[in-house]
């Protein structure tokens, strides 16, 4: 599959030590070979694939110099997008990789749109959709496990799991079509409906598998949206600062300091928390203060955990008791802070109210429980499941939208067949399973939804 040759910046914007422009495509090394000039003299077409040079960036029109660059030649098939691929590395700095992708433009390569690169790779058939996603869960990984999710996905392990299942679902739709051609015999029907009902059934358990781990892969890709909450000056902006360990957020000793929402990504023993600290929820006059407390109460709505923080040397108060009941029914962790000081809450009351909730006793400004803490928010979500590192674990929204789908089509087939539906009836459901497992790796999707997917990544890859 032929397409023109695009360029575009690959690293992110801003000062460093280099950056690079990438080209891909049918004039990748003729584009580069107008503008770059090596200390041997050679064409760039006479160079060995997979090999670095050192040189420099010449303007044909003028002469000068633009950039001294080492650039990367590497020829297709053996390439991220199987095309040609050239790889300009310049200084860092946004003037001169601006320079350096206006030269190559100017040569004749198109901008690249967002994702481009990784699109082609997906054409040409060098990986299929759900490694391609996996790209950028790869670039966007908060801890080491999200990570090792993604280079696992990328690598192919969901797509070759997804393959398997749709090569039993077409043996057997074969074993239906001879019940179908060749109705006469009895005994092939009687084979066809055990076969498949057992087909289905294995199809059916593997797809309930892989779902199981939805949630914590869903966690890992996207993490965990924690919120903090607590009436004014408990602790909860010293909490933040504890887990992120950073001062991000104001700490005082005055209530009300917290006027909004403060979010933080934290990397609590490889689960990834989205963090948020909240306003002090309390009755409040102060009009500033009392938008932070709205804000802190849509958050609240839409946490995965809730942070729940209790002040050791304080009675417990009626606004105490409001918030157990305004988190009831969620994910919660109850932490009792400032245990350096002298005790006045009534930790039976606590424990009451909490309930089954974790509680942890903390006293932030010695340091103390944060360990105890983490320890709870980790075996709440992942009870060390998550260890498991030969299991395929689906992340990506859209693979769960569509296993679930699947699940519910070969769950209708398995269904269909025990109740003596005709095998007819049964094909199309199994046919449908087929399609959407295919969906997930790209083997039946729409060219819109491929688009829409590539407009996501970041541009340059």
């Amino acid at each position: 599959m032929d397409f023109d040759t695009i360029a575009a910046i690959s690293t992110p914007s801003g000062e460093g030590a280099i950056a690079i422009v990438r080209l891909s495509g049918e004039e990748a090394v003729e584009i580069a070979d107008r503008v770059f000039r090596s200390p041997s003299k050679k064409s760039l077409t006479e160079m060995t694939s997979h090999t670095i040079h050192y040189g420099h960036l010449i303007d044909p029109k003028t002469g000068n110099v633009v950039e001294e660059v080492m650039l990367s030649l590497m020829k297709g098939p053996k390439t991220f997008t199987r095309e040609d691929v050239v790889e300009i590395n310049c200084h860092g700095g946004l003037v001169s990789v601006n320079r350096v992708l206006q030269l190559v433009l100017a040569q004749g390569a198109r901008l690249a749109e967002p994702g481009e690169f990784t699109k082609r790779a997906f054409l040409n058939g060098r990986i299929d959709l759900s490694q391609a996603e996996a790209v950028m869960d790869l670039i966007r990984a908060k801890t080491d496990r999200a990570m090792n999710v993604a280079l696992n996905q990328m690598e192919g392990r969901l797509s070759k799991l997804i393959r398997q299942l749709r090569q039993e679902i077409l043996e057997t739709l074969a074993h239906i079509e001879v019940n179908i051609d060749y109705p006469e015999y009895d005994d092939v029907e009687e084979m066809t409906h055990k076969v498949l009902l057992e087909k289905a059934a294995f199809v059916q358990k593997e797809i309930k598998k892989l779902l199981q781990t939805a949630e914590q892969g869903k966690i890992l890709r996207e993490g965990l949206s924690t919120v903090i909450i607590g009436r004014p000056n408990v602790g909860k902006s010293s909490l933040l600062n504890a887990l992120v360990h950073e001062n991000k957020a104001i700490v005082t000793d005055i209530p009300g300091t917290t006027r909004d929402v403060i979010e933080e990504y934290v990397n609590v023993r490889g689960v990834p928390l989205r963090l948020v600290d909240t306003a002090g929820i309390r009755e409040t006059e102060d009009i500033v203060e009392r938008i932070g407390v709205e804000r802190s109460r849509q958050v609240l709505k839409e946490a995965d955990l809730i942070l729940l923080v209790l002040n050791y040397s304080d009675e417990l108060t009626e606004e105490d008791e409001k918030l157990f009941q305004a988190v009831e029914g969620m994910d919660v962790i109850v932490l009792v802070n400032k245990t350096d000081l002298p005790q006045k809450i009534d930790m039976e009351r606590v424990k009451e109210l909490a309930r089954d909730k974790k509680l942890v006793t903390a006293s932030l400004l010695e340091e103390k429980g944060i360990d105890e803490l983490e320890e709870a928010i980790a075996s709440l979500f992942f009870s060390g499941s998550i260890e498991a590192g030969d299991m395929t674990y689906v992340s990506n929204a859209r693979h769960i939208a569509l296993l679930n789908q699947a699940l519910t089509s070969i769950t209708e087939a398995i269904d269909n067949t025990e109740a003596g539906t005709p095998i007819d009836i049964v094909q199309i459901d199994l046919t449908r399973t087929w399609e959407l497992l295919g969906e997930i790796i790209g083997e039946s999707v729409h060219e819109s939804l491929i688009d829409q997917l590539f407009s996501q990544f970041c541009l340059g890859k």
